[in-house]
């Protein structure tokens, strides 16, 4: 069954729980699959307790993808104050809690998208700089923007289309943050780019830096506290009943959506 992050209230515990009641608002991302239900059945350790200020629908709508963030920016690479990273696809619904994100941390941010009205929301979500990739070569305008030098940091969730030209981008040393292939998986060996420059190249995964409550929690903490605070804006642009998931992916894959979708389960 689909889905890989929710936030619902529990309505039973399992023998022997302690830490968790009938009641409680709780949330969880990655495993096991199956949101896209009513009801789940949830190992006691995945569960990441809601705080009461975090409304529910924003949970749902923030944690995999503000998780997400957080480690990219936090963890697979420090953002660090005077740096300039490119974020591809700035208005999705990582693309921008990055943007936000990075801004908050002091980088100048780059954000590639597809139209004019997703430019203004990358402007608002901290993009310093806005490029409409269906209308200007996203290359050529992040070296007139870095009067050469190119970036510190790419995150790139696009893949194909975008890998050769993220990788062309980078400074010298500079690290590609490939987290997404939603053009395709490259075709390339990219081998010959990243030794002309001394470039790094990271693939990461939030699964590995969730293995444990401890780390599960901490993430999720430093979401919530973002959120509270106003460093993170949850965009929930758009929400549908559960039985509309289908109109939801069709939507999402014609680019008619941006920020963040939610499934509202059926008498919810």
């Amino acid at each position: 069954m689909t889905g890989m992050e929710a936030v619902g209230v529990v309505i039973a515990v399992g023998p022997g729980i302690t830490g968790r009641k009938v009641g409680d608002l709780v949330a969880y991302v990655l495993s096991p699959m199956g949101t896209y239900a009513e009801e789940q059945i949830l190992p006691a350790e995945r569960a990441i307790p809601v705080p009461p200020s975090i409304d529910p629908v924003i949970g749902a709508a923030i944690m995999l993808k503000g998780m997400s963030a957080q480690f990219l920016v936090c963890q697979s690479v420090k953002v660090q104050p005077g740096q300039t990273v490119l974020v591809h696809a700035a208005a999705g619904g990582v693309g921008y809690l990055l943007c936000q994100w990075a801004n908050a941390l002091g980088a100048t941010v780059i954000g590639t998208v597809s139209s004019e009205e997703k430019a203004v929301q990358a402007k608002e979500d901290g993009c310093q700089h806005v490029i409409l990739y269906k209308h200007e070569d996203f290359v050529t305008r992040v070296n007139e923007i870095t009067s050469g030098r190119g970036v510190d940091v790419v995150y790139d969730s696009v893949g194909k289309d975008t890998f050769e030209g993220s990788l062309a981008c980078l400074k010298v040393g500079g690290c590609m943050v490939n987290f997404g292939e939603t053009s395709g998986m490259p075709d390339s060996d990219p081998s010959s780019a990243l030794a002309a420059k001394s470039l790094v190249l990271k693939r990461p995964n939030l699964y590995q830096y969730t293995k444990t409550r401890e780390e599960l929690l901490h993430i999720a903490s430093e979401v919530f506290t973002n959120v509270a605070s106003g460093v993170l804006r949850p965009r929930l642009n758009h929400t549908y009943p559960l039985f509309q998931a289908a109109q939801a992916h069709s939507d999402l894959e014609t680019r008619k959506t941006s920020g963040s979708v939610v499934l509202i389960p059926n008498g919810s």
